[in-house]
């Protein structure tokens, strides 16, 4: 279950007070009158089953919410109520399955734009990953996965794919290509420095039989970035982000980045050019698989809306 908090005018959040107590997926609508808005304003309160939460939050926008008050959803660590289980029951399919389109919005506005702690986190990731390819460990290289966050705006570059917001996928494509760019470029240069003083030679840099993975793309590459790609964004969408980091694991692109900055300080330039090539594999299997993921969970959710909408009508003409 979810909790929602409704600020609107009186007559607005009587209105929605009324639908909201009609609607068997929500439990325990209160409403609270002169809380907001210095007095010209109430708050409603209230339980959702997360399968309706997408139906619920577009009721409240046509109602016109946004533009007056506000709409605040949480996710409680538990609701305890009978009322609320038979909420529950009232959706169809299991609560684990249910995406909030509203906070995969939000969180895909936020992704999308540059900060300094993406870009930090993805330069030590690819410096990690470059550490990685000298010392040929594998440890390194699954470090540098995991510290990697270039998942967050490939996850909104895909939600805006779907969804055809334009300005989400200019933004998050400029963070992921430019901080890939960037996070290259700062790499070569440092390996090139290290590497005039002598701190590690050709051969270390381009040799490896534990981690030549990075530089050998092939289709298993292109099929394991789908099912990571599918994977992710069942993660991100079902309430299961513990899958998150076996995802972080199993894609070559930070490894790629780490390996196309320290190929190209040592003029490796063939293996330069194959971790490009395991680069793009694995940015297109992930955003193939996600955009396509997504598009099934839209269309799943409208046939579970249009369901919920056929048994209202049902129950109000009997």
């Amino acid at each position: 279950m979810l909790t929602v908090r409704v600020t609107a005018p009186h007559q607005l959040a009587e209105t929605i007070r009324a639908q909201l107590a009609a609607e068997p997926t929500v439990s325990n609508v209160a409403l609270v009158s002169g809380a907001a808005l210095d007095g010209e304003g109430d708050l409603v309160f209230f339980e959702l089953a997360r399968e309706n939460a997408n139906n619920i939050m577009r009721m409240l926008r046509h109602a016109g919410v946004p533009a007056v008050g506000s709409i605040v959803v949480s996710d409680p660590l538990a609701v305890v109520s009978d009322a609320a289980s038979a909420a529950e029951r009232a959706a169809p399919g299991h609560p684990a399955d249910g995406v909030l389109w509203a906070q995969l919005a939000d969180s895909s506005r936020e992704d999308s734009r540059p900060s300094w702690s993406f870009f930090a986190f993805l330069l030590l990731a690819t410096l990690i990953a470059g550490i990685g390819r000298i010392l040929d460990q594998p440890i390194l290289i699954i470090g540098a996965m995991v510290v990697g966050p270039e998942f967050a705006p490939i996850a909104a570059i895909c939600y805006a794919i779907v969804r055809r917001k334009r300005g989400i996928a200019g933004v998050a494509s400029m963070t992921l290509f430019g901080g890939f760019a960037l996070s290259a470029l700062i790499a070569w240069a440092i390996w090139a420095v290290v590497y005039a003083f002598g701190l590690f030679t050709f051969e270390q840099a381009t040799t490896g039989p534990m981690t030549d993975f990075i530089i050998s793309p092939d289709g298993w590459s292109f099929v394991i970035a789908l099912l990571a790609g599918i994977a992710g964004v069942l993660s991100l969408t079902t309430s299961k982000s513990s899958a998150l980091v076996g995802v972080f694991i199993s894609i070559t692109t930070v490894p790629a980045v780490g390996t196309i900055g320290l190929t190209l300080a040592v003029g490796a330039w063939d293996e330069a050019r194959s971790a490009l090539l395991q680069l793009a594999l694995n940015l297109a299997g992930l955003l193939i698989a996600g955009v396509a993921t997504l598009f099934v969970q839209l269309h799943v959710g409208r046939r579970i809306g249009r369901r919920l909408a056929a048994r209202r009508g049902a129950a109000s003409a009997g």
